[in-house]
């Protein structure tokens, strides 16, 4: 059982205390997300950035496939995998598909789905180092040969989402399931699901490959983050999906792992301010009170 670290961060001020306060605390992993209407930085980036600074540290993101280039995309995975001696870990996501963020994105939600199930193959022969031709809406080229190629081979692609289609694509295609916003009930459920999937394509999901990424608070959620979390996961109390406290966090925590989960990313909603303005002195002392008390919380239930 693995316990990463999942943030989103804007400036050094606010990254360099996650890094160390990671690594001083054994934490699994750092994981970053892709959200191009938001005040993050670039997850690629910012794991090069901290994959040089920190060389133990394994290097997570959930990103979006749709609307990039493939090629162009394979080639950073390679490079960033083969740069850190592979630690990189990858989540693929649609993307959110409302607001701002699903203008950006560019490509339609139709269109998203489609995008996955054409760009896990090609990218997996990409990866692989053969020379790949390929006809599709993600490009067409012949006899392409990617170099460098990824440490990890091959490089594991993990999906998020529960939704029905989600749960199909993640059983015909990926290695490992990390959704959020979902009751140890539904994760049993839709594990079931993803495998059954699985073994109809012919295939099989490592058992240790089912993960979840929890988002938790010091304090109770507001009524607009309430709204927000049941419009997303609709029949379930949005109270339960977001635990406030350590106790609480960790009392969810064990549930997951009696339903046969194993990999988490725990995400602290409260973070300092984001941007130029935060202090530096304010930021350290921020992660370095909440990293220990995170993991004299949760961190002895990794094995």
């Amino acid at each position: 059982m693995r316990i990463g670290l999942g943030v989103s961060v804007s400036s050094p001020a606010e990254f360099e205390p996650v890094l160390a306060g990671i690594e001083e605390n054994s934490f699994d992993s750092l994981w970053l997300p892709e959200l191009l209407s938001g005040a993050t930085l670039d997850p690629m980036v910012a794991l090069s950035w901290a994959g040089a600074r920190h060389p133990r540290l394994k290097l997570g993101t959930t990103m979006l496939l749709p609307g990039r280039n493939i090629i162009r995309l394979a080639k950073q995975l390679a490079s960033l995998d083969s740069l850190s001696a592979g630690r990189l870990l990858v989540t693929f996501v649609s993307g959110i598909n409302r607001g701002v963020e699903a203008d950006v994105i560019g490509v339609p939600l139709r269109e998203r789905r489609p995008a996955i199930e054409e760009g896990l193959p090609l990218l997996r022969e990409l990866l692989g180092g053969g020379r790949v031709t390929h006809e599709g809406r993600l490009g067409s080229f012949a006899h392409f040969q990617l170099s460098p190629l990824p440490v990890q081979q091959p490089l594991e692609f993990w999906t998020g989402g529960s939704a029905a289609k989600s749960l199909q694509l993640c059983g015909e295609l990926a290695d490992g399931w990390l959704p959020s916003l979902i009751s140890p009930a539904q994760a049993a459920a839709g594990r079931a699901t993803v495998e059954a999937a699985a073994a109809a394509a012919g295939r099989a999901i490592d058992p240790e490959h089912f993960g979840v990424s929890i988002g938790y608070s010091q304090q109770p959620l507001d009524a607009e983050a309430l709204a927000r979390f049941a419009a997303r996961a609709p029949g379930v109390d949005p109270r339960s999906l977001a635990p406030v406290g350590f106790g609480a966090l960790r009392q969810l925590l064990t549930e997951f792992i009696d339903v046969g989960f194993s990999k988490f990313v725990v995400r602290p909603m409260a973070q300092p301010t984001s941007g130029s303005s935060t202090s530096p002195d304010g930021a350290r002392e921020f992660w370095s009170r909440e990293l220990a008390s995170l993991a004299d919380a949760v961190l002895d239930l990794q094995t």
